[in-house]
Formats: C-alpha cells, structure tokens, sequence
C-alpha cells in the first residue's frame, strides 16, 4: 500500500477526523492567492492544481488527482498567507481535514509520523527533481521525464497547464507529443 492510502486510512481510522467534504465546479477556486489555508484535503474525484501567477501569466507548481491529498502546503505549515491559488480542473470532490486534527492524529503514534515525515521528504524530493528538469533538461527531456513520472497527468489535465507546469508553451507540448 502506498503512503498515501496508508495515510488516508489512518484518518479515517479516527473517528470525526473529516470536518467536511466540498464539490467545487470546474475552475472553481479552493484557495486565493494572499489567503491563509491550514486544512490538508483528501481529493475523493477530480483534478486540480496548485499554481502562482505574476504579472504575466500563471505558473503551475503541482496536480491534485484523486486519491492525492492537496494543499497550500507554505500556508499549512506556517498559517501565512499564501501566494498561491488552488484551483479545480474539472469537478471535484474533496473531504477536509483540519491541520490541528491531521497533527493530533500524525502525533499520536511514532509510526504516523515517520509516514508523515516520509511523505514530506518524498515531495521534497520531487520538488527538487523537478527544478532539475527545469533547469537542465531540454523541453523534449522533461516532456519524456514527466509522462514516465506521471502519465495520468496526460489523461486528466488540460494541455495548456501541463504546458505551464513543464515550463513550456502549449505549442511547443503539441509538437512534442505528436513526434
């Protein structure tokens, strides 16, 4: 099993964990930017991203799919405001849970929290793989890197934020997935 239906089961191990659960509509927002969001949310079905934007367009950081937890991570762990948005693909379903409930539960066994602190460094590492990608790899490269990592990606997002997300136009993505 891996970590995270390790950690999804662990939560609802215990009971009234969830505070919720929300449908949010296609592009419909979870979290704006200079908000403060602490919960962590289970993604039930759908699709979402997290993303950043400047004065010239947006920047796709991560994908939500189902079955992945979500959440302005920065805004979680510090309880400041966040600059990103997060923001529904298609609709979807959602259970929350609040970060004081989640840190009772991860604190209450060793063993929770070695999952939890796995999990963390897992995203770390991706993270950094990613800036790698970016940094050092050509745009044919971290295309081919990214459907080997993730290719449901291609099946549930749109091409443009997956263009966004590889740092890449959405011409340049149509080029290399059609060569």
């Amino acid at each position: 099993m891996d970590l995270l239906s390790q950690l999804y089961q662990i939560i609802n191990q215990t009971p009234d964990s969830w505070k919720g659960e929300l449908s949010l509509k296609r592009n419909e927002y979870l979290k704006v930017k200079g908000s403060t969001d602490t919960n962590l949310y289970y993604v039930k079905s759908g699709c979402s991203r997290v993303f950043i934007e400047d004065e010239f367009e947006e920047h796709t950081i991560r994908f939500g799919y189902e079955g992945n937890f979500i959440a302005a991570l920065d805004s979680h762990i510090t309880e400041k405001p966040s600059p990103f948005y997060i923001q529904a693909l298609r609709k979807t379903e959602l259970k929350v849970i609040s970060k004081e409930t989640f840190m009772q539960i991860i604190n209450s066994k060793t063993e929770y929290l070695q999952l939890w602190q796995q999990m963390l460094a897992g995203l770390i590492y991706q993270q950094l793989e990613r800036e790698v990608d970016i940094l050092t790899h050509s745009p044919a490269e971290r295309y081919r890197r990214v459907l080997e990592r993730s290719p449901q990606l291609f099946q549930e997002v749109p091409a443009k934020y997956i263009a966004s997300y590889l740092r890449m136009t959405p011409e340049t993505l149509s080029r290399l997935k059609k060569s």
